[in-house]
C-alpha cells in the first residue's frame, strides 16, 4: 500500500549497531559472492559480481524486533534481477527481506524465505532506478512487518513465520552498494537514553538478584569498537565444532590451523610451560619463548608462546574462571574471536639481564596483531614481565571489558614471593638485587616497589607505522591495581577509556620507600628500580578520550607525548571528561580542559584539539555509569574479573543480552 506522506519509526529504541564502512568491513560475515569495499563519495560495500548471488551477515541470530536500514545503489540490475536487505536472518533458507527491482519502473517487494521456500508476502510499484541510492527501512516488531523507502511507508504485512535472526546484505546477480546500515532493536524502557538494548529474544535476566547493584545481564553485552563481534557463536556442546579442553594437548588440537573449533571450553587450571607441555604438543600452535633467567619455578617450567592464527569466529571461555600459566597468546590475523573468564597468570621474572629495563624476555601475556574484531572480557590478569595485552599491526575493533588487572602477589610461598626467596638464598648470583638492597632497603621494600605492573597496554608497537592509524581499542569497566603505565598507550588510531579505574594508590605509597639519594645511586650504578606513575597516553596523532573514571595515586594521569614535547609529531590528542582525580592533597572532579585541571596532560606539549580519527562521533552506543560508584562496581559481587559472575554455556556464548 502507498503513502503520500513520510513516517518515522515510533517505537522506542536504541542502536545495536552502525556501520559506515569507513573504518572497514571487517564485522561483516561474507557467506558468498564477490564482496569489497570501493569509492562512492564516501567508502561503501560492494556486491561486484553479477554472476552470482552474493551475501553479507552480520549481528545475533537472537535478535527478535528492531529494525534494519541501509543506503542501497544498484549499479546494474543486470535485466530484472534484485538488491535486498535482510532482516530475521537465520540461514540462508530463513529471513525476511525487501528487494528493490527495476522491472515496469521499480517495484519494491516484502518476501520471506521459510525452509527454503521464497513467497512476496508484499509489493508496491514504485520508481527504481539504477545508480540511485535509496535509503531501505525494513522493520520488525512482533508479527507486523513494515517497509519504508526514503523515510516513507510503503508496504505493511502481519506475518508469524520467522521470530528471530541477524541482518544480511543480498545482490542477486547484480552489482550494488550498500552504506550506513543501522540497527535499531526495540526497547520498552525510554526513560534512560543511555541503556544499551536488551537482548529481546529472552526476558531481562538478573545476575544475582540478592547481591551486589548489577541489574541485568545486559549490562554484560559486547560494546564499544568491537561491536557486532559474535565469536564462534552460540553452539551446543555436543557440537563437533564446540571443543572441551583439560591439558594443553587437547588445547594444541583445538587450536591446530587445520581445526574446525568454534568454540574452546577451558575446564580446569593449565600449566603451558614449555618444559610442561608434552613432546606432543611441541609444534604449531606452541613455541617456545626466551628461556627464564631468573625465577626458580619458570627455570624448572619454562615458558610457551601459543599463536593463535587466522581463525574467523571463534570464542575461547571458561564457565569456572580456570587459569593458565607460563605461556603469551598471540592472536594474528584473526576475525571475530571472544575470550572470556579466563585468569592469566606466572609470566613474570626479575630482570638482571637488562639491568631492571624489562626489555629481554618479551613475555605479554596476549598480544593482538592483524586482527579484526576481539572482546576480551572478564579475565584477570596477574603481574607480566613485559606487557599484558598489547596491540598492533593495524588491530581494528578491540574492546576489552570488566577485567582486572593485579600487582605481585605478595601471599609468603606464592608465585611472586618465590623469586626473592630465591635471591636470598644466594644473593652474590644477583648484582642488580645485591645493590638495591644494599642501599638499605629490605626484602620486603624490594617486593613492594617491584610489585606494580610496569607496563599494561601498548597500542601501537612501532613508531609511525603505516596501519598505526588503523588501531581501536576500547577499554571499560576494567580495574587497574597498582599499574604504573600504559592504560593505555596509543600510537595513532583511537582509544575510548571509560569507566575504568586506574588505582596506583599502593604503587604510590611503595614509590616513598625508596629515597632520592637511593634513587641517585641505583641510576649511577646503571640500574632502574623505581616506579613509573602514568595514566592514559597519546602519541604520533592518536586520539584517546577518557570518560568518567576514576585515576588514584597517578602523578600523570594524561600524557600527550612521551617522545620529546617540542616535536609536534610525536603529540597526540587526549581529553577526560567527568572524570575522579586524587593524588596526595589533590582531589579533583571534573574534565581535563578546565582551565587549571590537575588533569590536563603532561608533559605540556602543543595542544591538538580533540577530535576523533577518521569519524566525527564513536560509532556505537554505550551505557556508562557515574565514576563515584565505580570501585565498588568493579571490586564487589557480580564485577570485574574472572569468576565474578556464574553464567551457564549459553549465556557465556552470547555477546549480546
Amino acid at each position: 500500500m502507498g503513502v503520500a506522506v513520510p513516517q518515522k519509526v515510533t517505537f522506542a529504541s536504541e542502536s545495536y549497531f552502525s556501520d559506515d564502512f569507513e573504518s572497514g568491513c571487517q564485522n561483516w560475515n561474507v557467506e558468498k559472492g564477490s564482496w569489497d569495499l570501493t569509492s562512492d563519495e564516501s567508502q561503501v560495500f560492494s556486491q561486484t559480481s553479477k554472476k552470482v548471488e552474493g551475501v553479507a551477515t552480520r549481528g545475533d541470530k537472537a535478535w527478535t524486533d528492531y529494525s534494519v536500514q541501509a543506503d542501497v545503489k544498484v549499479l546494474d540490475f543486470n535485466g530484472s534481477n534484485k538488491a535486498l536487505l535482510c532482516g530475521r536472518y537465520a540461514d540462508a533458507k530463513n529471513y525476511y527481506a525487501v528487494s528493490l527491482s527495476s522491472k515496469n519502473g521499480g517495484t519494491v517487494e516484502l518476501k520471506k524465505k521459510v525452509n527454503g521456500s521464497n513467497k512476496t508476502i508484499a509489493k508496491a510499484s514504485t520508481e527504481i532506478k539504477a545508480g540511485t541510492r535509496y535509503n531501505v527501512k525494513l522493520e520488525m516488531v512482533g508479527t507486523t512487518i513494515k517497509v519504508y523507502i526514503n523515510d516513507t511507508l510503503l508496504l505493511e504485512k502481519d506475518d508469524n513465520s520467522l521470530q528471530n535472526g541477524a541482518v544480511g546484505l543480498m545482490a542477486s546477480k547484480v552489482s550494488a552498494t550498500y552504506d550506513n546500515v543501522k540497527v535499531i532493536g526495540s526497547t520498552t524502557d525510554t526513560n534512560d537514553d543511555e541503556t544499551k538494548p536488551t537482548n529481546p529474544s529472552e526476558p531481562t535476566k538478573p545476575v544475582n538478584p540478592n547481591q551486589g547493584n548489577v541489574g541485568t545481564l545486559n549490562e554484560y553485552s559486547i560494546t564499544g569498537f568491537s561491536s557486532g563481534n559474535q565469536g564462534g557463536g552460540v553452539i551446543d556442546e555436543s557440537s563437533p565444532y564446540y571443543k572441551k579442553v583439560t591439558n594443553a594437548a587437547e588445547l594444541a588440537e583445538a587450536l591446530n590451523k587445520r581445526s574446525d573449533a568454534k568454540v574452546i571450553e577451558i575446564m580446569n587450571d593449565i600449566n603451558l610451560g614449555w618444559n610442561e607441555i608434552p613432546e606432543s604438543a611441541k609444534g604449531s600452535p606452541f613455541g617456545a619463548a626466551n628461556t627464564p633467567l631468573t625465577h626458580p619455578i619458570l627455570k624448572e617450567t619454562g615458558v610457551s608462546k601459543l599463536y593463535v592464527k587466522s581463525f574467523n569466529g571463534l570464542t575461547i571461555y571458561s564457565k569456572n574462571g580456570a587459569k593458565l600459566k607460563h605461556a603469551g597468546i598471540t592472536l594474528d590475523g584473526c576475525k571475530n574471536v571472544v575470550i572470556r573468564n579466563l585468569q592469566f597468570d606466572e609470566l613474570w621474572e626479575w630482570d638482571e639481564n637488562t639491568k631492571g629495563n624489562y626489555d629481554r624476555n618479551d613475555w605479554d601475556y596476549m598480544t593482538v596483531q592483524g586482527c579484526q574484531g576481539v572482546w576480551i572480557d572478564h579475565c584477570t590478569f596477574g603481574k607480566a614481565y613485559d606487557g599484558i595485552v598489547d596491540s598492533k599491526k593495524g588491530t581494528t575493533g578491540l574492546t576489552i571489558s570488566w577485567s582486572k588487572f593485579l600487582p605481585g602477589d605478595m601471599t609468603s610461598g606464592g608465585f611472586y614471593t618465590a623469586m626473592f626467596d630465591e635471591m636470598e638464598k644466594n644473593i652474590a648470583k644477583y648484582p642488580m638485587y645485591n645493590f638495591v638492597k644494599s642501599q638499605g632497603l629490605s626484602k620486603e621494600d624490594i617486593m613492594k616497589v617491584s610489585a606494580p605492573q610496569k607496563k599494561t597496554h601498548l597500542i601501537g608497537s612501532t613508531e609511525f607505522a603505516s596501519d598505526n592509524a588503523k588501531l581501536q581499542v576500547t577499554l571499560h569497566h576494567n580495574y587497574y591495581k597498582d599499574s604504573q603505565d600504559r592504560m593505555p598507550r596509543l600510537r595513532g588510531g583511537n582509544a575510548h577509556v571509560y569507566n575504568v579505574v586506574m588505582d596506583a594508590t599502593g604503587a604510590h605509597e611503595a614509590s616513598k620507600l625508596v629515597p632520592s639519594a637511593v634513587t641517585a645511586a641505583i641510576i649511577k650504578a646503571g640500574y632502574h628500580f623505581g616506579i613509573s606513575s602514568n595514566g592514559a597516553l597519546s602519541t604520533e596523532g592518536g586520539a584517546v578520550l577518557v570518560e568518567k573514571s576514576q585515576i588514584l595515586g597517578v602523578q600523570n594521569p594524561l600524557r600527550n607525548n612521551q617522545k620529546d614535547p617540542n616535536k609536534a609529531n610525536y603529540t597526540g590528542k587526549i581529553k577526560a571528561t567527568d572524570t575522579i582525580y586524587k593524588y596526595d592533597n589533590v582531589s579533583y572532579r571534573g574534565d581535563s580542559d578546565t582551565a587549571g585541571s590537575p588533569l590536563a596532560p603532561n608533559p605540556v606539549a602543543p595542544a591538538l584539539s580533540f577530535s576523533w580519527n577518521g569519524f566525527s562521533e564513536l560509532p556505537y552506543n554505550y551505557k556508562i555509569d557515574d565514576p563515584a560508584t565505580l570501585i565498588d562496581r568493579l571490586t564487589g559481587v557480580n564485577g570485574a574479573g574472572a569468576g565474578s559472575i556464574q553464567l551457564s554455556s549459553q549465556d557465556w556464548l552470547k555477546t549480546i543480552y
